[in-house]
């Protein structure tokens, strides 16, 4: 996979697209003050590399899905191919090959009471590869996507203001969710793909005119159904860090804990859920000794955090959307 080196203008066009990740290459360029041209070649180069990619994700908090953590312990030999299916399935994302390689940690979304039922644990359990397996509830998010690790501003304040001013499909606030319905689900499906795609593309995925596309997803997207999320690879911003932390925290102080995380740039998420470790965060850092400094030091300075593990994220299957993995 090739690493690009980025300018100003890769930078500009990716903190412009995680205002919104939909924005014409001709507002963008308007707003960075070069030509669309410009935009749109610096886009396709990222995009065919692999290291960038906008993607089309359905807000389960805000639809009334649930979302798990699960957490894996297999066979060395095992791993790689459990993970690869978990990848394959389209209720799953972030799905990470943690420590080594004899760990697996993944999200999954249930979304009717039958997907509940669903039999993900049962088959993980019926095969003596896997050695344990944990499933926690995520109950609450603190931050997640575009945090500080993505690299400073680049945008000034009126470059970003001119962008939300332009989004085509933003949150108005006050609208009831809409839940995605089975008529949704190609659209959905071509845009956990493709969240850029255009609207004849959409048409043909899904059977319906470009102007029903076109409103469904003003409909979505108001609504605070959908929402579009800028996939970088870490590795682009010169981090070469990944790992995940399982963190236990008093009940009285989750909240202050959770805020604090989301307020360190190395985070990219951290998240509330069930169980004895009872924070969950990603962070992304330059190297070891950047890790380790964030370690001793950010984390050391929260004193509710009484228990910790950490793991290297050493090969991420699967992102959010599609099974394209960065």
């Amino acid at each position: 996979m090739e690493i690009i080196e980025l300018d100003e203008v890769d930078r500009g066009l990716l903190h412009a697209l995680q205002v919104d990740g939909r924005a014409s290459f001709s507002h963008i360029g308007e707003v960075l003050g070069v030509s669309d041209q410009r935009v749109a070649r610096r886009y396709r180069r990222l995009r065919s590399s692999g290291t960038v990619r906008v993607v089309g994700v359905v807000d389960g908090r805000r639809v009334g899905y649930e979302s798990w953590s699960i957490r894996l312990r297999c066979t060395p030999d095992a791993a790689v191919s459990i993970a690869e299916a978990l990848g394959r399935r389209p209720d799953t994302f972030w799905v990470h090959l943690l420590s080594g390689g004899t760990e697996i940690s993944c999200t999954t979304i249930q979304r009717t009471a039958k997907e509940r039922q669903s039999l993900l644990l049962g088959r993980l359990a019926r095969t003596d590869r896997v050695l344990s397996v944990t499933a926690h509830r995520s109950i609450h998010m603190f931050a997640g996507g575009w945090s500080g690790w993505m690299g400073k501003a680049v945008l000034s304040p009126e470059q970003e203001a001119a962008l939300m001013a332009g989004r085509g499909f933003a949150r108005h606030g006050g609208e009831e969710p809409i839940t995605p319905g089975p008529g949704d689900d190609a659209l959905l499906e071509a845009l956990s793909r493709d969240g850029r795609a255009g609207y004849a593309d959409l048409a043909a995925a899904t059977g319906w005119s470009e102007s029903t596309v076109r409103r469904r997803m003003e409909q979505l997207c108001a609504a605070g159904s959908i929402f579009f999320h800028l996939d970088v690879l870490p590795a682009l911003l010169g981090k070469r860090v990944e790992a995940q932390l399982w963190m236990s925290v008093p009940p009285a102080e989750l909240d202050a804990t959770g805020r604090a995380l989301a307020g360190h740039p190395e985070v990219a998420f951290v998240g509330a859920t069930t169980g004895p470790a009872n924070l969950i965060a990603n962070v992304v850092c330059d190297d070891d000794t950047a890790f380790y400094r964030y370690l001793t030091e950010s984390l050391g300075a929260l004193p509710a955090i009484g228990h910790i593990e950490t793991a290297p994220i050493i090969r991420t299957i699967k992102r959010f959307g599609a099974v394209l993995p960065l």
